[in-house]
């Protein structure tokens, strides 16, 4: 045997004791002579660099230093999920899709893995690329450090697809995150908060091989692509485990609701046990068809429940509440507390929302109160214990002017927060604009922090975004703490700010209710600033995922007159204000033409057939309306298609009448 034929033999063979242990947790050799083989073949690939392979097991050890993490878009959004904290919720979901599909359906359960989610792609049974999860639309490509992670194959088994992305969760098992926690212990350093944050930490490390030092772990969920050989959740899990990936055995296809909930029961309790981090149980309706029938929001898919198990609670005491004044002048009560461990982190504020919370938990000053994290970043009161209540505790008076500016705080009929109308005038406010408007998911403008907004606010430099596009180095250099370098970077950014997308830009300058999803819709349907200005209420609301309220605080913001001037002066100053020519539709065969898709589709994803129609001219519409010009349906269409041949206005096309409408 010669050294090459020598090498791929270790390479395989290490590769098969790899997957004994991590994927069948099987080994059928001990550690030790797993390490050895692993140093025979490092010591002959260093020997014979002619013969490197960037997919050798001795890839696993790391070594690669990575300074910056390029950031990549996803070819396919990750989409969130929608959380549940009741069974109540489940059913409510649950009759929301029989009503959608006009029948009961199979779900599959797994469980929710609580670490860092993980866009793999592979092409030719390789691994290509792999990217965090980021804002949903674009993540940070850390390839050489996901290699590192053993059960994650680095070549795949079997018949599987030549190229597919496949999704999951990386987490640091429990007994690895108190091994380095013991050690940062001895060595007097902070210990870690809790698994999850170390393992999305870890991931960001610059030196891989100390990523692989903290034997991280995966648990891969979701394969998608084109042309996949399988039709449901359940037939993807069980082709994904035969490729090669890690697919716990835990999961379960489940026929009714009542045995979602027995699964659900049963991990609640059974969780304790896991050797890894979960905190909760996502549903899932199996079959893809039926999937692509129920679609997506703009944040989640309509086919899938995250239950969230109940969280841990800690009690402490409230000793004050402050008030903070976000950007858009919405009022919120933050209460401060004496600190204590909840989940693995000190607490010592949790958020109270607003007046009618406060007044729901009747909570006082000097209460002893239980605080949970739950679904949300800061924790929040959930109860008071009444039993420890001091006779003369005196109950909150919401505040009634702006704890910055003294204004007279205004609340709006049903809404629930109380909100300062000094937009002018109001410090926080303008801050916050300003901040929101250099943020990294709308101008991205790294250089310019909150400390630097406050310094050339308070030195009359800036008091709205178009201010920033005035300033000059010299205006910069008298500031405190501001060198050269740094004033030239921070102009830098705000000339390369001048190249951001239309559609960052409209998300950036913060009309209410108006996120990144929302911007990019108006950007893509209306193509330019004027057009959205221009727009009545209908035709905004016609656009899919814009309701009522996000129309009516469109119109509210360009109704208003330092509004339009801000939009000019940025327009000026060579911001984006309309659609670039490579953003330009394709072409106007579909032109002023409303579309919606049904049924199970064969010749394109919905998100293809949603992408055709813009490229095209066109306009997709979420319902079944009056305003539907075209409903393409695929097989098994149901409830949206006897709705539009109820109406007799909508024409229906299959999809190959549809691809003969697009070639024109």
């Amino acid at each position: 045997m010669d050294i090459h034929q020598k090498i791929i033999k270790l390479r395989e063979d290490l590769a098969q004791h790899n997957y004994n242990y991590y994927i069948l947790d099987q080994p059928t050799i001990s550690d030790y002579e797993f390490d050895q083989l692993l140093k025979e073949l490092i010591e002959l690939e260093k020997a014979h660099p002619e013969f490197y392979d960037e997919n050798s097991p001795t890839q696993r050890v790391g070594g690669t230093v990575t300074k910056d993490f390029p950031t990549i878009s996803h070819e396919y959004r990750m989409y969130s999920l929608d959380n549940s904290y009741s069974i109540e919720d489940l059913q409510d979901w649950e009759n929301r899709i029989e009503k959608v599909l006009g029948s009961k359906t199979e779900f599959v359960c797994e469980l929710k893995y609580d670490g860092a989610s993980i866009s793999i792609l592979y092409e030719n049974g390789k691994i290509k690329q792999a990217v965090t999860r980021g804002d949903g639309f674009q993540g940070d490509e850390i390839t050489p450090n996901v290699r590192t992670i053993r059960s994650i194959p680095l070549k795949l088994k079997g018949d599987y697809p030549q190229r597919f992305h496949i999704r999951g969760e990386i987490l640091m098992p429990f007994k690895e995150f108190d091994r380095i926690n013991a050690q940062r212990r001895k060595d007097g350093l902070e210990l870690y908060a809790n698994p999850r944050n170390t393992a999305s930490g870890s991931l960001k490390l610059q030196d891989s091989s100390e990523i692989a030092k903290r034997k991280l772990d995966c648990y891969l969920y979701t394969i998608v692509g084109t042309n996949l050989p399988f039709n449901s959740q359940w037939e993807m899990l069980k082709a994904a485990h035969s490729y090669g990936f890690k697919i716990p055995d835990t999961a379960r296809l489940c026929h009714t609701l009542d045995e979602v909930l027995e699964f659900i029961d049963y991990w609640d309790t059974e969780r304790k046990n896991l050797t890894f981090p979960i905190d909760g149980i996502v549903v899932k309706v199996n079959s893809f068809a039926l999937q692509e029938e129920l679609g997506y929001t703009a944040k989640s898919p309509r086919w899938a429940m995250a239950y969230k198990f109940k969280a841990e609670q800690a009690e402490t005491e409230l000793l004050s509440i402050s008030y903070q004044v976000g950007r858009t002048g919405a009022i919120t009560p933050v209460a401060n507390l004496k600190p204590v461990n909840l989940a693995g982190t000190v607490v010592k504020r949790a958020s109270l929302h607003n007046a009618d919370i406060i007044e729901k938990l009747d909570v006082r000053i000097g209460d002893m109160v239980y605080v949970e994290k739950g679904g949300e970043i800061i924790p929040k009161i959930v109860e008071v214990n009444l039993d420890v209540r001091q006779p003369d505790a005196q109950k909150i008076e919401f505040i009634t002017h702006c704890p910055e500016c003294h204004t007279e705080l205004i609340r709006n009929e049903g809404e629930a927060q109380h909100f300062c109308p000094n937009e002018d005038g109001c410090k926080p406010q303008i801050i916050g604009r300003m901040e929101h408007y250099v943020s990294r998911k709308a101008m991205d403008m790294a250089s310019i922090g909150t400390e630097t907004i406050d310094l050339m606010f308070e030195n009359h430099l800036v008091k709205d975004a178009a201010d920033f596009y005035d300033l000059k180095k010299e205006d910069l250099l008298p500031l405190e703490r501001m060198a050269e370098k740094s004033a030239q970077n921070i102009i830098d950014a705000i000339e390369l700010s001048k190249q951001i997308p239309f559609e960052k830009v409209l998300y950036a300058i913060g009309i209410r209710h108006v996120g990144e999803t929302v911007a990019k819709k108006l950007a893509r349907h209306f193509k330019s600033i004027e057009n959205i200005q221009n727009a009545s209420t209908e035709e905004l609301t016609d656009l899919e995922d814009i309701g009522e309220k996000i129309a009516l605080s469109i119109k509210e913001f360009f109704s208003k007159p330092k509004n339009i001037e801000l939009v000019q002066r940025l327009k000026a100053a060579g911001v984006q204000m309309e659609m670039g020519e490579s953003e330009q539709p394709v072409s106007n065969v579909l032109n002023g033409k409303t579309f919606l898709f049904t049924g199970a589709l064969s010749h394109f994803t919905r998100e293809q057939a949603q992408k055709m129609v813009e490229d095209h001219g066109g306009k997709n519409i979420s319902a079944v309306s009056k305003n539907l010009d075209y409903l393409v349906a695929g097989e098994k269409a149901g409830s949206k298609l006897k709705k539009a041949e109820s109406l007799g206005t909508v024409q229906i096309l299959t999809e190959e009448e549809f691809l003969r409408m697009v070639e024109g």
